[in-house]
């Protein structure tokens, strides 16, 4: 069985990423059958339960209110919506739902106290629950694991060094502390990437590198090509290559064995078989349904089709981590604080980013 170490230095890392590719899938396949059942893939739904509005100034997201995007702003929705949305994708094959909201960090009050009655009852559905909200607290998490929550999703998005250039609103450390926060419950981490932001090789080996030296590394680790959105500072972004995904894909799959990597923004762009030669390098979970928050995403039809073809199956829920009992609201050891955390705003200037909200603010 593959070691997991906590030590992976960025030269190491871009020795593998830059091997021969029939070698480096081998590599990666292989370490992938030790670990993994090859012909099982995980699949979740992503859901914005609250879509746009966002402070933040993340040069890929089309949710920042500074930017001018086609995006359409919605309130937190219900429960019952909610509710009713994760019975679909129960049906549609999902055994998780991943609840995004556009904010910069959870603040307690009711709209987080409905969050977590949404935990509460996607559990008892007998799905894995996922949420990504922006930073949290340590008793903020600690509410979520008591609510159920299986999983808490927060991106490292890039290197810390590149990181600088696409974002300048919230700090790296920011990001590490949360996933820190959430190391403090049961609940399971997820956290992973973007390729295709300018970025250099360099950088995907130093986001490896900041993800490989948690410890625990992330019980699941998204990577996403990114969707270029017209109105965002990134808009002329070229796709990424299939190559470089599956590069991508399979240097993961080796640095980090035992974590379910995602497939997740940018497989509209990939062929059945660039799809196809992912999952063999070690991707073995995806997005399912036909948006990801606001992105165009597969028809969950059309993923099962691929699924029958390659001989896949979905992964039942609470497969890797027994399912979180959920605690009553009103038997909750936990209470709001009413905590203001001082998260860090760097708030250096990014050319391009400035460039787009000045464009956005003509267009409004």
């Amino acid at each position: 069985m593959s070691e997991v170490r906590h030590n992976w230095t960025k030269e190491e890392i871009l020795e593998i990423y830059n091997r021969p590719m029939m070698d480096l899938l081998y590599d990666a396949a292989k370490i992938h059958r030790e670990q993994h059942d090859p012909n099982v893939v995980q699949v979740s739904t992503l859901l914005s339960i609250k879509t746009g509005g966002c402070s933040e100034d993340c040069g890929y997201c089309p949710q920042a209110a500074r930017y001018h995007t086609d995006v359409e702003g919605n309130d937190l929705m219900t429960v019952n919506q909610v509710k009713a949305q994760a019975l679909r994708a129960k049906e549609g094959g999902s055994s998780r739902v991943c609840m995004g909201a556009a904010w910069r960090n959870v603040k307690d009050g009711p709209e987080f106290d409905q969050v977590l009655d949404m935990v509460r009852t996607i559990n008892k559905l007998d799905m894995e629950v996922c949420c990504t909200l922006g930073m949290v607290t340590e008793n903020q998490a600690q509410r979520l694991a008591e609510a159920g929550l299986y999983a808490y999703n927060h991106n490292l998005d890039s290197s810390e060094e590149y990181y600088k250039e696409v974002i300048s609103t919230r700090g790296y450390q920011d990001r590490l502390d949360t996933i820190d926060n959430v190391r403090k419950t049961n609940v399971t981490v997820c956290s992973g990437g973007i390729i295709g932001m300018g970025e250099n090789i360099e950088d995907r080996a130093g986001m490896l590198v900041a993800l490989s030296t948690l410890n625990p590394q992330p019980e699941s680790t998204p990577i996403n090509a990114l969707v270029a959105v017209e109105g965002t500072p990134l808009e002329d972004q070229k796709p990424v290559e299939i190559w470089d995904m599956i590069r991508m894909v399979a240097t993961t799959r080796i640095v980090l064995p035992e974590t379910q990597v995602r497939l997740s923004a940018g497989r509209t762009q990939m062929s059945r078989e660039g799809q196809a030669m992912c999952f063999f390098a070690g991707a073995n979970s995806i997005f399912a349904g036909d948006k990801l928050l606001t992105t165009p995403n597969p028809d969950v039809d059309e993923d099962m089709k691929m699924f029958k073809s390659l001989g896949l199956n979905p992964q039942k829920p609470f497969t890797k981590k027994v399912q979180p009992q959920t605690v009553e609201a009103k038997d909750s050891q936990f209470e709001a604080l009413g905590e203001k955390p001082k998260w860090t705003r760097p708030e250096h200037k990014i050319d391009r980013n400035e460039a787009a909200k000045a464009k956005g603010k003509l267009v409004k």
